[in-house]
């Protein structure tokens, strides 16, 4: 291999033509035209309702993949079709290039184990064991013997800042807190990919804000790749490298934040970002602009890909515009008035305030 070669290393989910109906013949739904019926015209006809329509994407590695989506979109029942807790009618789910959906009944207990781990909403901690102990469990049923799997579980409670808390039963700590055991016990066994499914939406929003951050920071240190499921979009947001849209069952657009703010793909997803305030994820690229003649441009220098509202304290404190730099080179520059108009633009009516 020379060194202008690239090496693209294959997707660590790989999802084709997946399909959940619920109700009876729910196979012979698919291949025909009653694939293509609203969700209400489908039940009517068939007495099928169809959870997943024809979803297909990859998650790369290290990826914070986001499936978001308003209540009865059919994110949840995704993620239990990408890990088997429910029997997909259709479709094809690689993790880590083995085929789910092929393996057997022992083998896929295995993937569970080893090679990946969910989190729910519900923390499912068993109440008669400590802290400790709920977080070995996985390894208990590995048949890891007990000085290892504690010692493990020792690593595991560090890494996620539950120092002091070995020994504490489950009814002892806050909500956040046994969250923080589901994250643990999930980590324990080192899975290659998570799944995170609404594991922080029965938590107060102070507390779901500093669980936030801290799956931000463990996928920085671990570089984890994670399916994460909300129904908040600023939650969305603020953890996903790429973020799905769902909508009755199918994805109606993917992409990073930016993407979806600058090009929706349709008015679904238009009024489903209302509310997103574009300051909060533009970077200054996008707004950078060549300088004027009568503008005396300031000695200070920001990378286009900052967040605007990162930028907006610099930019405000300059002595006349930024410049806006790429890979060494200024690319334009920023103005106060620049940001400011972008925050007026945010409130106006046409907006939607």
């Amino acid at each position: 291999m020379t060194v202008t070669e690239t090496v693209i290393s294959a997707p660590a989910i790989s999802v084709r033509g997946l399909w959940k109906v619920f109700g009876p013949n729910a196979e012979k739904i698919i291949g025909t035209p009653f694939e293509n019926l609203p969700r209400d015209e489908l039940l009517a006809q068939t007495g099928c309702t169809a959870a997943v329509r024809d979803v297909s994407f990859d998650v790369a590695q290290g990826e914070v993949f986001v499936v978001m989506g308003l209540s009865g979109s059919g994110k949840s029942t995704l993620v239990r079709c990408l890990t088997r807790l429910i029997e997909s009618t259709a479709g094809q789910v690689f993790i880590e290039g083995e085929d789910v959906l092929a393996a057997s009944p022992s083998r896929l207990r295995e993937l569970r184990r080893t090679e990946f781990s969910m989190v729910f909403q519900h923390f499912g901690l068993f109440p008669h064991r400590k802290v400790i102990d709920n977080i070995a469990y996985p390894l208990e049923i590995q048949g890891v013997k007990k000085d290892v799997r504690y010692a493990r579980a020792e690593e595991v409670i560090q890494l996620v800042g539950l120092a002091g808390y070995a020994n504490a039963y489950p009814e002892q700590l806050s909500g956040g807190m046994q969250q923080r055991v589901g994250l643990a016990r999930a980590l324990s066994v080192d899975p290659d990919v998570m799944f995170l499914d609404e594991p922080f939406s029965a938590l107060d929003p102070l507390i779901r804000r500093d669980m936030q951050a801290e799956v931000i920071r463990l996928h920085r240190e671990l570089g984890k790749t994670m399916v994460f499921i909300t129904h908040d979009l600023a939650e969305a947001m603020k953890l996903g490298d790429r973020i799905a849209i769902m909508r009755d069952g199918a994805i109606v657009q993917m992409g990073t934040a930016m993407d979806l703010v600058m090009n929706p793909a349709d008015a679904y997803v238009t009024d489903f970002l209302r509310d997103i305030p574009k300051s909060h994820v533009l970077t200054l690229d996008v707004i950078a602009r060549p300088a004027r003649a009568d503008e005396a441009v300031s000695d200070v220098r920001l990378q286009g890909d900052t967040i605007i509202r990162d930028a907006t304290s610099a930019i405000i404190n300059a002595h006349g515009p930024v410049r806006v730099v790429s890979d060494g080179h200024d690319i334009g520059v920023v103005s106060s008035e620049d940001v400011l108009a972008l925050i007026a633009g945010e409130h106006s009516p046409e907006m939607g305030d």
